[in-house]
C-alpha cells in the first residue's frame, strides 16, 4: 500500500474554530509536506532494498542468519511506515530561539539528512511528555495533534513561557486533552502517545533493571503505560532486542484472550511487532483445555510454591544408579561396579534437564568402560558403538535413568498417594486424599504451573535421539563436501592450482559453521526472555509466578495491577507478595489519576469496593460532568441499548455484564465481570450485580464491571 501524498491541508478543522486560522498552521503545513515527500521516498527505497535482500543468495551459517535478519528488519520498518501516513507525527516542541522539534512514532529524515521527526523513545523527545509548568525542560510550548483518518481534527497548545513565545498559541478554554478522553471506543485499544502524561512517561522510561510495579486503580492508564513501556524498552535497551536463536525479547502476559485481542494493535502502532503476547494458560499446550479447579481447597494447595517444588523429588525418584553388573562383550566379560555407575550418574552438569542428561551419562559411562578395556584410539569408536547397543547395558541405563514425560510424572502425583506423600511430605493425609482424582490427566488451570515445572525439570524426551540424528546429518554433509572438494582439486588444471585453497583452515572453519543449521523449532513462549510485562498481576498465584520467573532469569519485570481488583483478595503489600515468590529490590510506582472513568461512575463505584476493602487505592477521576448513572429494571435492557445505538449510529461499543443469554453483535458484547477486566466501553449495562457474589470476590467483580464505563453506566435489577 503506497503512502499517500499530503492533501491540500493536513488539517480538517471546523471553520468555526479559531484554531483553523492559517496563521497558526502555516509552519506545520510546510513541515507536513516535507514529511510526506520523505515518507514516499523512504518507502520506495526500503521496497527496493527489501527486494534486493530477498533475491540475494541465502548462503549458509552466519551468512544465512544475517540475510534473514536484514529481511526481517527491512520488512518491519516498511510495515510500520505503511501503517501510517502523516499521522506518524504526534506533535511538536517549541524552543525560545523559535526552533521546533517534531515528535514521531518513528524517526524520519529527508534526503539531505535533515531531521523531520524524532522517535518518541529518544531522550531528545522526553520533554514532549515530561515537561510541566514546574519544570518546562527548556520548552516554551508544545503542540499535540489529534488525528482522524489521516487528518488533524483537533490540536492544542500548552504554553510554559508566554514571554518567550514567538507567535500565537491555540489555547482551549476546556482542555482538548480532557475532551479526547471521552472519545468513542472501538473493539481495539488505541495507543495514546499524544496524550501520555508526565507521571506515566516517567514509568515508561524507567530502568528495566529488576521488577517495577505499576500500581493504580481503574482508568489510571496502567495498561497503556505497560504497552508503551514495552515499546520503549525494546528501543532503548539493546539487551532486549530479540534475535532468533538467542535469548532476549519481551513477553507480554495478559489476563484473558479478549484482552489480548483488545490490545493487539497498540504495539504495532508504536513500531514494535516482535513482542510475544499470551495468557498464563497459553504457556503450556494443556492450557487450551484446562478448566478451573472445582474444589477451592485443592486449588489453594496447588497454588502454593511448595507444590511446584515437589517436582524435583518426584523426578529424583527416577534417578537411581543400577546395581553392579557384568556384561558380555566381544572383548570378554566386563564388570560395571557401583563406583562406575556413581561416576556416570554424576556426570550431568548442574541444571541439565533429566531427559537431556541421559546422553551425558552414556558418554561418561562409555569412557569408563573404554578405559577398562584399554581400547586403543583407532578402535574406540567401534567399541563405543557396540557398547551402546549392548542389550543388558541399555536396559540398565533405562531402568536407572528412564526417559520421562511431564504429564506422566504429574499424573502419578494425583493417582499414587504414596508417591505424592514422598514428594510433598508437608501435606496431611487429608490433603493427599483431596488431591487424588479419578482421571489424573484431566488438567486444570491450577495444574499448569506444576506441569510447567515438570517440563522444565525433565526437558525433551526425544533430545538424545534428535541430537544424534542432527550430528549424523552434519557429518554426512561434511563428507559430501569433502568428496566434492577432492574432486575439484583432482581435476584442477590451472597454473596456480586455485582449488587447493579449499583446504585452507580459515575456509574450512567457515564451511563448518553450524550457526545456521536448522534444529527443531523451539517453543516461542519457553524463553528465556529479556523482560516480562504482566498485566492484572494481582490475580497471579504464587505457583503461576514461578512459571514467569522461570522464563526471565534476569528478574526484569514490569508488574501492572491493582490490589483492590484482586478477586481472591490481596492482604499483603506488593513488596511482601513479590519477595515471597522470588523477587528482590522491588520498585513501586503509583498512578492515582483516573483518566477514563467519569466522576459520576466513580462516585457509585467507590463505596462498593470500600465496603469490602477500606484501604483500596481508588483513583480520582478528572472527567467531571457527563451522564448520571442510570438505575432501572432488567426489563429495560433492550430499550437502553437500542436508544444508545440510535444516538451513536456509527461509533462506540457497549458491554452487557452479567447476562450470559445475550448474543454478541459487532458493537455490543456479553461478558462476565472476569472477562471484562482490562477492557473499556462507552456504555456498560450491569445485570443484577447483587448476584455477582459475596465477600471480596463479589465486591471486586461489581467494582471492576462498573469501572469499565467511559461514558454511561446502567445498573439494572430484577
Amino acid at each position: 500500500m503506497p503512502v499517500t501524498s499530503v492533501p491540500t491541508s493536513a488539517f480538517a478543522l471546523p471553520d468555526r474554530l479559531a484554531k483553523a486560522d492559517p496563521a497558526l498552521l502555516g509552519g506545520d503545513e510546510g513541515h507536513f509536506a516535507a514529511i510526506s515527500w520523505s515518507l514516499q521516498s523512504t518507502v520506495d527505497d526500503l521496497t527496493m532494498r527489501l527486494e534486493q535482500a530477498r533475491r540475494a543468495p541465502a548462503g549458509a551459517g552466519q551468512q544465512a542468519l544475517d540475510r534473514d535478519l536484514e529481511v526481517h528488519r527491512l520488512t518491519q520498518r516498511l510495515r510500520a511506515l505503511r501503517r501510517f501516513g502523516l499521522d506518524l507525527c504526534l506533535g511538536r516542541m517549541d524552543y525560545p530561539d523559535g526552533s521546533h522539534l517534531y515528535i514521531g512514532r518513528l524517526g524520519l529524515k529527508d534526503d539531505d539528512g535533515r531531521t523531520l521527526l524524532i522517535d518518541w523513545r529518544t531522550p531528545a523527545a522526553e520533554p514532549f511528555f515530561a515537561a510541566t509548568h514546574a519544570n518546562p525542560m527548556g520548552l516554551v510550548s508544545r503542540r499535540r495533534y489529534r488525528w482522524t483518518r489521516g487528518r488533524i481534527t483537533d490540536y492544542w497548545d500548552e504554553v510554559f513561557d508566554p514571554d518567550a513565545l514567538d507567535g500565537r498559541p491555540a489555547l482551549d478554554e476546556e482542555s482538548a486533552f480532557i475532551a479526547s478522553l471521552g472519545g468513542a471506543r472501538t473493539g481495539r485499544m488505541r495507543d495514546v502517545l499524544s496524550t501520555i502524561q508526565a507521571d506515566q512517561d516517567a514509568i515508561i522510561r524507567a530502568s528495566s533493571s529488576g521488577p517495577l510495579v505499576v500500581d493504580g486503580g481503574p482508568g489510571t492508564g496502567k495498561t497503556v503505560v505497560a504497552l508503551h513501556r514495552t515499546a520503549y524498552l525494546l528501543y532503548a535497551d539493546p539487551r532486549l532486542g530479540h534475535r532468533r536463536g538467542r535469548s532476549g525479547g519481551v513477553l507480554f502476559v495478559g489476563p484473558h484472550e479478549p484482552y489480548l485481542a483488545y490490545v493487539a494493535d497498540v504495539l504495532p502502532s508504536l513500531g514494535e511487532e516482535g513482542v510475544r503476547t499470551c495468557t498464563v494458560a497459553d504457556l503450556l499446550p494443556e492450557g487450551a483445555s484446562a478448566l478451573p479447579e472445582a474444589d477451592p481447597q485443592v486449588a489453594a494447595l496447588k497454588s502454593r510454591i511448595e507444590m511446584v517444588a515437589a517436582i524435583d523429588p518426584a523426578v529424583r525418584f527416577y534417578e537411581e544408579p543400577p546395581e553392579p553388573m557384568s556384561i558380555k562383550t566381544e572383548w570378554g566379560q566386563l564388570h560395571v561396579d557401583a563406583d562406575d555407575w556413581a561416576e556416570a550418574f554424576d556426570a550431568p552438569a548442574p541444571g541439565t534437564p533429566h531427559n537431556e542428561a541421559r546422553e551425558q551419562i552414556w558418554e561418561q559411562l562409555i569412557e569408563i568402560l573404554l578405559d577398562k578395556l584399554r581400547a586403543r584410539e583407532h578402535t574406540r569408536e567401534a567399541i563405543a558403538t557396540s557398547l551402546r547397543r549392548n542389550t543388558d547395558l541399555v536396559q540398565a541405563v533405562h531402568r536407572g535413568w528412564p526417559l520421562l514425560e511431564a504429564t506422566d510424572v504429574v499424573g502419578d502425583l494425583w493417582s499414587v498417594p504414596a508417591y505424592l506423600r514422598m514428594c510433598a511430605p508437608w501435606l496431611t493425609r487429608e490433603q493427599v486424599r483431596a488431591l487424588q482424582r479419578e482421571d489424573p490427566q484431566a488438567w486444570t488451570t491450577e495444574d499448569l504451573p506444576i506441569l510447567d515445572a515438570a517440563r522444565a525439570r525433565l526437558g525433551d524426551p526425544e533430545f538424545s535421539e534428535r541430537e544424534q540424528r542432527a550430528a549424523a546429518e552434519r557429518a554426512a554433509q561434511r563428507e559430501e563436501r569433502e568428496n566434492v572438494m577432492d574432486h575439484l582439486i583432482e581435476h584442477d588444471d590451472t597454473e596456480l592450482q586455485v582449488m587447493s585453497m579449499l583446504t585452507a583452515d580459515d575456509l574450512q572453519s567457515a564451511l563448518d559453521d553450524d550457526s545456521g543449521f536448522q534444529g527443531p523449532e523451539a517453543d516461542p513462549l519457553a524463553g528465556p526472555f529479556g523482560h516480562v510485562v504482566v498485566d492484572e498481576a494481582q490475580e497471579l498465584t504464587d505457583a503461576q509466578w514461578q512459571m514467569l520467573l522461570a522464563r526471565c532469569p534476569s528478574r526484569s519485570f514490569t508488574i501492572v495491577g491493582d490490589r483492590a481488583q484482586a478477586r481472591h483478595g490481596f492482604a499483603e503489600s506488593w513488596q511482601e507478595r513479590l519477595e515471597r515468590v522470588g523477587f528482590d529490590r522491588v520498585r513501586i510506582s503509583t498512578l492515582s489519576v483516573n483518566y477514563r472513568t467519569p466522576a459520576a461512575v466513580m462516585a457509585e463505584a467507590e463505596p462498593v469496593i470500600r465496603a469490602a476493602l477500606p484501604d483500596a487505592n481508588v483513583p480520582t477521576s478528572i472527567r467531571t460532568g457527563g451522564e448520571p448513572v442510570l438505575h432501572g429494571s432488567v426489563a429495560e435492557r433492550e430499550q437502553i441499548v437500542a436508544e444508545w445505538l440510535a444516538q451513536h449510529p456509527e461509533e462506540g461499543t457497549a458491554a452487557i455484564i452479567g447476562d450470559s443469554g445475550v448474543a454478541d453483535t459487532p458493537r455490543v458484547r456479553s461478558l462476565t465481570p472476569e472477562t471484562a477486566k482490562g477492557l473499556e466501553f462507552d456504555l456498560v449495562v450491569l445485570i443484577d450485580p447483587q448476584n455477582f457474589g459475596d465477600g471480596i470476590e463479589g465486591a471486586v467483580d461489581r467494582y471492576v464491571a462498573m469501572t469499565r464505563a467511559t461514558g454511561r453506566l446502567a445498573i439494572l435489577t430484577s
